[in-house]
């Protein structure tokens, strides 16, 4: 396989109560908070049409994950069997690219948007939002 690089340049930044990957819930639903995203100022003209009360997918760089597992057991529980990263969405990946779907509960200023539930830490990079396709929408 041939060896390529790319560069991901991050759109903006998490602010989050959440301080340490200890206190992280493991997805979204189970009781994370609420969270800011703050967009770089060249990006503001890409938000134009998300509104309060859209669901979006952000996806964020999982800046503190390691990136050398490529076999962990679920939920960190020794009793379950090893398995390849691929198959769960364990933060610790050879590229921890983190997918969030949340919900906007606030757009503050440009670039500035409250979203729930988000389960990372503050400082978290954010690389990028979609906003979430219903089936009625792809017709």
């Amino acid at each position: 396989m041939n060896e390529r690089h790319y560069i991901l340049e991050p759109i903006g930044i998490v602010c989050s109560k959440l301080t340490s990957l200890k206190d992280c819930p493991k997805q979204g639903w189970e009781g994370a908070p609420e969270a800011w995203l703050e967009i770089d100022g060249k990006y503001i003209d890409a938000l134009e049409g998300l509104a309060v009360g859209m669901e979006v997918l952000v996806f964020t760089w999982l800046h503190e994950a390691r990136r050398d597992e490529l076999k962990l057991r679920s939920r960190g529980n020794p009793e379950n069997p090893l398995q390849g990263v691929f198959s769960m969405r364990s933060p610790h990946r050879p590229n921890p690219i983190g997918l969030h779907r949340v919900e906007i509960q606030e757009i503050h200023r440009p670039g500035r948007m409250r979203v729930s539930p988000l389960e990372v830490i503050d400082g978290t990079p954010v690389l990028d939002i979609k906003s979430v396709a219903d089936e009625c929408d792809e017709k």
